[in-house]
Order: structure tokens, then sequence, then C-alpha cells
């Protein structure tokens, strides 16, 4: 399952974009309920925006069940889901995702794609609370062996996925497109601390 991941350096281009936070601080390791960057399409332009990581449709009363992953082979069926999957569809940037495998001790690994920013398939959803909207996203995750990672999406994938006139099929087939090859590197076990949000999480084994 992915369950953290990192946002701690970005280019100039991408500080540049609609929305993107003056007070934006590097964070090494986000978990659900973090505040986190989502990029989104609105009114034909990109915008960033900060929501909380756990999604919250308006209609949702337990708010200590909102959602951080979706199941990227349920979502156009689950009640939670569908109708975010057709309309409100988001990227979560990211530098990289951590991974623990093994079974009787766990051990953290540091996963990252090619370039150095990585994006992940992510829906959205606004909430409103006497007044104010907040807004709210998950990740779209597909299984890999035991565990689960995010979808990553490519530049024409991430295009698609953005335009809210995509069409179903087509989204229902960037569900199953091929995966980057990811880079792993084993780390020490200071990142399992979740208080943790510093350079030391990536300390290496």
């Amino acid at each position: 399952m992915c369950g953290r991941y990192a946002l701690f350096r970005w280019s100039q281009d991408f500080a540049a974009l609609p929305g993107f936070p003056a007070d934006q601080q590097p964070h090494w390791s986000l978990a659900p309920g973090a505040s986190v960057l989502l990029l989104r399409q609105v009114d034909e332009q990109l915008q960033l925006s900060r929501v909380r990581w756990g999604l919250t449709p308006a209609w949702l009363t337990d708010l200590t069940r909102t959602p951080a992953q979706a199941r990227a082979e349920t979502l156009a069926e689950q009640p939670m889901f569908r109708e975010a999957f057709r309309l409100r569809r988001g990227l979560l940037p990211a530098n990289g995702f951590y991974e623990w495998r093994g079974s009787a001790r766990k051990r953290p690994y540091w996963m990252t794609g090619e370039g150095s920013l990585n994006w992940f398939a992510a829906l959205w959803e606004a909430y409103p609370v006497e007044g104010h909207t907040y807004l709210s996203a998950a990740v779209v995750t597909l299984p890999a062996a035991n565990l689960r990672r995010p979808l990553m999406l490519d530049e024409a994938g991430r295009s698609a996925w953005l335009d809210p006139t995509t069409p179903l099929d087509v989204l229902q087939a960037l569900l199953g497109q091929s995966q980057p090859a990811l880079r792993e590197r084993p780390l020490a076990t200071l990142v399992n601390d979740p208080k943790l949000d510093a350079p030391e999480c990536l300390t290496p084994a």
C-alpha cells in the first residue's frame, strides 16, 4: 500500500504553476491526513491546490473513514470513487514513495521513477464546512505482487487524466497502462518513525 511519499525538490517551472503556495516547504514524509499538493484542471487551466490526503465526499458523515487510496480495479463501480473517477481527477506530485517489504521484520525502500518529479493519479473531492470548501484526495493504486503502488502517468497519460472530456474507455485504458521501471534503494529504519519529516528519512541502509 502506498502510505508514505515525499516532495522535497521541485523545478522553477513547477513552482511557477498557478496556485503554488508561496510558503511551500519540502517534505520527506507525507502520510494520510497530511496536507499535500494536487494538480488539477480548473477552467481549462492547470492549477495546484493544497488538499487533505484522505478523500472526503460531501455526503460523508463519518470523517474517520476517509480513504487515502483508491484501487484502480474498482474505481468505476465503488460508490466512494465512481463519480470522482468520472469528474474529479488530479495528480499528486512526488519525488518518490516508500515501500516496506518482508514478513517478520519489514525493511523500508525508497522508490523513484526516471524523472526527478513523478506524478501519481488521484481523485479529489470538495467538502463544505461552515462556509469554507475544503479539498481532499486519494491516490489511485495498482497491485504489485502482494503490495499496492501508485498509478504513475507519463506526459500523455497526465494530459488525458486531467482532461474532463476524456472518454471513460480511455480512462480505463490508463488504469492498465504499463508502469515505468522503478529504482529502489534500501533504507535505514529511521523512516519508520511516522513523526520524522527530514532528510534523514532517506538514510541508506
